[in-house]
């Protein structure tokens, strides 16, 4: 193998011919940006809105500011400081792969216990924007309600030390306390996470924590920062040998490549309190109805992963791709998106619920994206909450078929067990998996222990037609196993 080139901006001009490469200098660059749980899927996203603008001279004082507050993400501070903060994006297209390199971001903040470091920044007038991807179960949100969980161990820190606290949100209130202090003025909260009302979210989490120690700064918070909506698509695996080896082949040393899929959708309500970039000239969808695009979004894409990977785990395919190639899974994913989800999604402009479904299932099944089933699996009891059961309760509400999704519940539930069908272990994949866990194998003789998880379920538990369901397709998973169950589903049986 030839010599690698490394990622760094001095050596932008010696990267192999076919390379993509930013034509902007980061000299040119400003920050107006801070992002905070910066991983691939900004990098893939948000962070390439950004770069297209500045490779057409636009949007050079939106430069973005890396942050985390985890300590694992001091191990991505240290890979991209020490490549410039550069970003190989590979696009993985059954027609092709293509690389392009992308500078937007032209910082990383020190990860610190107290964040001090992103406090101070967030609160610097040049900043307007904190954008977010810090995980659909990451705002603190009651279970039962919705609303900001004030129990909860880090947010009781944060109002107890709201100078040092330890969550995003704490430091967000902090940086806003100054900035108000100051007269810096507001800036704009933007949610990337796949939650519906995303913006509506982030600013219950940010208003709620703030109003905990300083009611009016919650007042100012509320009434001058802004939240837009926002809904964020586009396949991201994670990073491991396979992609340094594709990021390697192309001749450059980048030890934090991303490689992702060739659509990408971005749709954001129009509501910036200090100013914006343009990203619709890079593709997104400025829109007063983003809750359309979401929907269609998350029920069918989000949700739609929850259909297929409980199976796809306990059979031991080990990739979405793999997962889809199985008929029956992907038989489940067709009639359960079309029957029992698409009843309550409406269509969105130049595209119709059915050609979504279609679009999903092809994306499902590229199988140039190594998309693992257990990243997909990861934190079912936030996905199954935020994408499974809302459609569940539209079902019981305007009677359609809740049957197949009962299925999908129940091979959730067999998947906590911590077993496959072929009895090889399951490594904890869920924030409470030891209480899962306990729910699951308790479910193997009485299958509604698994729905007296209130803080998930609620009071499904005493829906019968979802709960009868569930009970009857849980016992015939155990008696039949999952092929012989799910023919049974799609031909129409009941368990």
């Amino acid at each position: 193998m030839d010599e690698l080139i490394p990622l760094r901006l001095a050596a932008l001009d010696q990267l192999p011919d076919g390379i993509a490469r930013p034509r902007y200098a980061r000299e040119d660059l400003s920050p107006g940006i801070v992002h905070i749980g910066l991983g691939n899927f900004h990098r893939a996203h948000q962070a390439w809105y950004t770069h297209r603008l500045m490779q057409e001279g636009l949007a050079q004082d939106w430069a973005i500011i890396g942050a985390g507050v985890r300590p694992g993400d001091s191990a991505m501070r240290a890979r991209l400081s020490a490549q410039d903060c550069l970003t190989t994006l590979i696009t993985l297209d059954p027609a092709g792969k293509s690389a392009e390199v992308t500078g937007a971001m032209v910082d990383f903040l020190p990860v610190e216990t107290d964040n001090r470091a992103l406090i101070a920044r967030m609160a610097a007038q040049d900043i307007r924007i904190v954008s977010l991807t810090v995980t659909e179960g990451g705002y603190f949100r009651d279970p039962q309600t919705g609303a900001l969980d004030v129990d909860h161990p880090d947010i009781r820190f944060d109002a107890a030390n709201p100078e040092t606290p330890r969550t995003a949100f704490g430091a967000m209130v902090a940086a806003l306390r100054l900035r108000r202090a100051q007269g810096t003025g507001p800036f704009t909260g933007l949610c990337c996470d796949n939650l519906q009302g995303n913006g509506m979210i982030l600013r219950q989490t940010v208003v709620g924590l703030a109003r905990l120690t300083d009611s009016g700064l919650a007042d100012w918070i509320d009434a001058e920062c802004r939240f837009p909506d926002s809904m964020v698509d586009c396949i991201v695996p994670a990073t491991g040998a396979r992609e340094i080896a594709l990021v390697q082949a192309l001749g450059i040393d980048d030890a934090a490549p991303v490689t992702h899929e060739q659509f990408r959708q971005w749709v954001i309500a129009d509501d910036f309190c200090a100013g914006r970039p343009d990203w619709d000239r890079a593709g997104a969808v400025f829109t007063p109805d983003v809750h359309a695009y979401e929907t269609m979004k998350i029920r069918i894409l989000n949700g739609g992963h929850q259909v297929i990977c409980g199976a796809g785990e306990l059979l031991g395919l080990d990739m979405i791709a793999t997962t889809m190639a199985h008929e029956g899974i992907r038989a489940l994913f067709r009639k359960v998106c079309q029957t029992e989800i698409a009843p309550h999604v409406a269509p969105v402009p130049d595209m119709s619920v059915s050609a979504y479904i279609d679009l999903i299932e092809t994306r499902f099944a590229n199988p140039e994206i190594r998309d693992t089933t257990r990243r997909v699996a990861f934190d079912g009891s936030s996905r199954h909450a935020g994408f499974i059961l809302p459609v569940i309760r539209d079902g019981l509400r305007k009677g359609t078929s809740v049957s197949g999704l009962a299925l999908v519940s129940a091979l959730w539930a067999l998947y906590c067990t911590g077993r496959r069908m072929d009895g090889s272990e399951i490594a904890p994949n869920d924030p409470l998996w030891p209480d899962l866990t306990a729910a699951a194998q308790a479910a193997l003789t009485r299958p509604e222990a698994w729905l007296e998880k209130v803080h998930i379920y609620g009071d499904l538990k005493d829906a019968p037609r979802f709960a009868q369901a569930f009970g009857d397709w849980h016992r015939a998973l155990q008696a039949e196993g999952i092929e012989a169950t799910l023919a049974r589903y799609l031909q129409g049986q009941v368990a």
